[in-house]
């Protein structure tokens, strides 16, 4: 187990607990903000049926695009790790930027200088109030660990994220490491 605090850069790995929860059902959420005012993230390891050219005409190869969370879902968001290239990007932590001119990006994607593994999109994002966050840490919703991954978490596939994250954790988390999707379809 880990009593890390909740901080940008920061994984949040949901409980088993949350089988019921549509939205967060077996999400590793990086945080990309965590301060009084609340909390914002996006989840990694959920992707969409649609690819960036599918949404945004202009853009001509497809990237695919992964749900962030259930918050403003008809807004597109980016993480990436190249803000050399990409003006006005929020550093998360650790190479890991958010934000910046998407009409460079749609440029950069374009000409292909930024590759799907520089970038990765999302539909919505998570967000959570002030404290809210923390009361569903108090509650046991969510596992705070590192995000050991680095930068190169924009490249780790989503198919067994959470199930891995388990298994790193160990203990009675190996047990939910191999319980199915919906565990009343067993």
């Amino acid at each position: 187990m880990t009593d890390l605090k909740p901080n940008k850069g920061k994984l949040l790995i949901a409980e088993p607990a949350l089988t019921g929860d549509v939205s967060f059902n077996r999400s590793v959420v990086l945080l990309a903000e965590h301060n009084d005012e609340g909390s914002v993230g996006f989840i990694l390891n959920k992707p969409l049926e649609y690819f960036i050219n599918d949404l945004i005409s202009e853009i001509s190869i497809p990237f695919q695009v992964y749900n962030g969370g259930p918050v403003e879902q008809d807004n597109l968001y980016f993480i990436h790790r190249v803000p050399h290239l990409i003006e006005n990007s929020i550093e998360i932590s650790d190479g890991i930027y958010w934000g910046g001119d998407f009409e460079k990006i749609i440029d950069l994607i374009n000409k292909q200088v930024i590759s799907e593994h520089d970038i990765r999109f999302f539909l919505g994002y998570s967000g959570w109030s002030s404290l809210q966050l923390d009361r569903e840490l108090s509650s046991k919703s969510w596992i705070v660990v590192r995000n050991d991954y680095l930068s190169d978490i924009i490249n780790k596939s989503a198919d067994a994220f959470w199930k891995e994250k388990m298994l790193e954790l160990g203990g009675s988390y190996l047990l939910w490491s191999n319980s199915p999707e919906n565990p009343s379809l067993n």
